[in-house]
């Protein structure tokens, strides 16, 4: 086998190769190719996909309103519980005071 021969030879096989690597990737591209089925069930999963994505952010959005008004009802309700506190303190010590002052009197007499 000369040069020319063996050239020849190496083109063809490579050739060969190419075209069998070339039919190989069209058959799979056909085989694996979705059908109108397939693709119509893929618009509907894209759909209900779609859908359930609104309803989880409808969701989240239902969540936070929540949140942020228990949050607001939780410091009214701080701030009303301090307040009663602190006049439950003052009465009591109005109440000392009296106690004090009625003591006083009564041992005056």
């Amino acid at each position: 086998m000369n040069r020319t021969e063996f050239i020849t030879a190496t083109a063809l096989i490579l050739f060969a190769a190419f075209l069998l690597g070339w039919i190989a990737s069209w058959l799979v591209h056909r085989l694996t190719r979705p059908t109108r089925a397939g693709m119509t069930e893929l618009d509907q999963m894209a759909q209900q996909l779609h859908e359930a994505e609104e309803a989880r952010d409808a969701a989240v959005a239902q969540l936070e309103e929540r949140e942020a008004d228990l949050a607001s009802r939780l410091a009214a309700s701080e701030t009303d519980l301090q307040a009663t506190l602190d006049a439950l303190r003052e009465s009591r010590t109005e109440v000392e005071e009296l106690r004090t002052y009625i003591e006083r009197k009564l041992t005056r007499r």
